[in-house]
């Protein structure tokens, strides 16, 4: 008979909540949420303004009690060992408000000495590819060398869990980046990561797996491939028909629901368009044609491209990731 082989438990999440609430008098910020990340993964949080993204990484960082729920990160539970559990982790805030009398290495230095243990400054800056810029002001940056900073002090303590809270806001795709490359350099040294982004794209490349929430709900998971295959279809269809708002009927959609391989069916945002989920382009395509032709209109814009996050969020939540 053969040995039985041992059993290795699985290691614990870098960090774990179950069952969260949080109320702010008669708004429900947080609605009862469940997350898991996972040591070594960077972690997406998306969802529009108002989804309770930032209330829960605030009670995840330990800097708001939940009204309800628990929480566990880095194996501790807050109220126990704060600051040693502190001590490991780094957090960027929505808003980070840095001193602009100081300069970029004076800034790196104090932060640092906030932490028992951590990265050199040199190094730091070296990542940041803010070496040229050690002697210059705070306040005489660039937006995106103010975040590079701002995500240094962050880092500066080398931290095991990495907390970023919208970290590329405003920036130039350029300074986006450029900051990609230091959390993916941060990630190469197995460091893990829970990130909330407006742009999909970032999600796209950063994240290994993404949680959607939407009114303090957890909407859907998985990484990101997983969650576009979710919808349904791989290709999106936009199109608008001649007709303006008569085109925008009933009847219309009923028609284009029916064609083939087409999975969903939403109307636009402009007078007469059209978004259409469809699994099959080269049969999709010629049938609806063939349905405008039928319909006495004809076809004025047409578009295809492959699905996208931002897709897969307007199907699950009805409406896009809001910016205002």
């Amino acid at each position: 008979m053969r040995p039985e082989q041992p059993t290795t438990a699985p290691a614990e999440p870098a960090l774990s909540c179950t069952g969260i609430v949080k109320r702010y008098g008669d708004v429900l910020a947080v609605d009862g949420l469940d997350l898991e990340v996972r040591c070594g993964e960077c972690f997406g949080l998306l969802g529009p303004n108002g989804a309770g993204k930032t209330t829960t990484i605030e009670i995840l960082e330990g800097l708001l009690a939940p009204d309800a729920g628990r929480v566990r990160v880095l194996g501790c539970a807050w109220g126990e060992q704060d600051d040693a559990l502190r001590a490991r982790l780094g957090i960027h805030l929505q808003e980070s408000q840095l001193d602009e009398k100081l300069t970029v290495i004076e800034t790196l230095r104090l932060f640092r000495s906030f932490y028992p243990r951590g990265r050199s400054v040199d190094a730091v800056l070296e990542l940041l590819e803010l070496d040229g810029k050690r002697r210059s002001w705070v306040g005489k940056l660039s937006g995106g060398q103010r975040q590079r900073l701002a995500v240094g002090c962050a880092l500066v303590g080398d931290p095991e869990l990495l907390f970023l809270d919208e970290p590329t806001t405003g920036l130039d795709p350029q300074a986006r980046r450029q900051l990609w490359a230091v959390l993916q350099s941060y990630r190469a040294a197995g460091g893990t990561v829970l990130l909330t982004t407006h742009y999909m794209d970032e999600a796209h490349v950063l994240c290994d797996r993404i949680a959607i929430v939407d009114y303090g709900k957890l909407v859907s998971e998985g990484s990101p491939d997983e969650l576009i295959l979710s919808i349904g279809a791989p290709h999106i269809v936009e199109v608008a028909f001649a007709g303006g708002a008569e085109s925008q009927s009933a009847d219309l959609q009923e028609r284009l629901a029916a064609l083939p391989d087409v999975d969903t069916v939403r109307a636009g945002e402009s007078s007469g368009a059209w978004t259409v989920t469809a699994a099959a382009l080269h049969r999709t395509l010629p049938a609806l044609a063939r349905a405008a032709a039928e319909m006495g209109t004809e076809i004025e814009t047409l578009a295809t491209r492959t699905a996208t996050l931002e897709d897969v969020f307007v199907a699950l939540t009805g409406h896009r990731l809001r910016d205002d």
